[in-house]
Parts: structure tokens; C-alpha cells; sequence
């Protein structure tokens, strides 16, 4: 297999882990109140209580918190379909690099650039919303271990960038 070819399969490869993991992290925003009821189910049968108290209390919060809202708003959980589009719609720009990675190089450093924006949306916003530092942490987490395949696909299209680009022949004079 040429260096070229190796380079292409490596960056798809790279941006298929990507795009499944940000699909399923916008896929997830749909079922939220019954993931929530799932995940705080699961946590009490393996009695996680008793060793992190603090994450079952505040997953009993936000469950019924979303409860509350299901039942007496379900239209503010629409602002978390909406997330869970955003995610989608995000998901298939990448298909731009896929096809074509040193063209829309772009779009990996443009998702280079959310996943950094992850880091100060938490620590502004976290504290506004009443957000526990540790969550704001696991929020945060998203965005640095996010960025990491993106950085590999950015390194290695520019790889692939110096390998495709034409090689200049000086101009003879006279």
C-alpha cells in the first residue's frame, strides 16, 4: 500500500471514531428522561451510593428535575432534541474530510475549535446553571478527549497534503 493510501484509510479510519462517538453523544440528548431513570436504576443496583454519593444525589436531582419538567413542560426538553440535531448535523460535515481530507481540512480544525470552546462554556456557564465542578470536569473531558482525533486527522492530512503537493521545477533563464 503507497504512503498515500496508507495516509487516506488512517484519516477515514480516525474520522469514523469521531463521527460515530459525536453521533452517539447527540443520539443519547433524545431519551434523556428515561436514560436518566435508567442510569440513576443501574447506579442503586450496583450500589454506587455508597462510594460516590455525591454523583447518585445529584443524578436523582437531574432526574427528577427532568421528570418535573416531562411533566409539567415537556416543551423545554426540546432545547435537548435540539442539542441531540446539532450533534447529527456536525457529525455529517465530516463527511467533507472523508471524501476529500486536504480540500476540507477546515472542517477537522473547525471541530478542533468547538471541542476548545467545550472548556469555557463549562466554566462560565457550569456555575450559572448551578452545575457541579466535578460534572463541569466531565463536560470538559468531552471536549479535550474529543479534540485528540481530531488532532491525529489534522497531522496526518497535512502529511498527506506534503505527499500530493506538485513539486516546483525552478525556471531556467536564457
Amino acid at each position: 500500500m503507497s504512503d498515500r493510501a496508507a495516509l487516506v484509510k488512517g484519516i477515514r479510519a480516525w474520522l469514523v471514531f469521531f463521527v460515530v462517538c459525536l453521533v452517539l453523544s447527540g443520539a443519547t440528548a433524545f431519551p434523556l428522561v428515561h436514560e436518566l431513570r435508567w442510569t440513576e436504576d443501574a447506579l442503586r443496583a450496583l450500589s454506587v451510593g455508597e462510594h460516590l454519593p455525591g454523583l447518585t444525589d445529584w443524578i436523582a436531582r437531574v432526574r427528577a428535575g427532568l421528570d418535573r419538567a416531562d411533566a409539567d413542560h415537556p416543551f423545554l426538553l426540546y432545547g435537548t432534541d435540539w442539542l441531540a440535531f446539532a450533534h447529527l448535523v456536525i457529525a455529517v460535515a465530516f463527511y467533507g474530510p472523508y471524501r476529500d481530507p486536504v480540500r476540507n481540512i477546515w472542517v477537522v480544525e473547525f471541530g478542533m475549535i468547538a471541542c476548545a470552546g467545550i472548556v469555557p462554556l463549562a466554566l462560565i456557564c457550569g456555575p450559572i446553571r448551578q452545575i457541579p465542578f466535578w460534572w463541569s470536569v466531565i463536560d470538559m473531558a468531552f471536549g479535550v478527549l474529543g479534540v485528540i482525533p481530531l488532532y491525529v486527522v489534522r497531522q496526518r492530512i497535512k502529511r498527506l497534503e506534503a505527499l500530493t503537493a506538485p513539486v516546483a521545477t525552478p525556471v531556467l533563464s536564457g
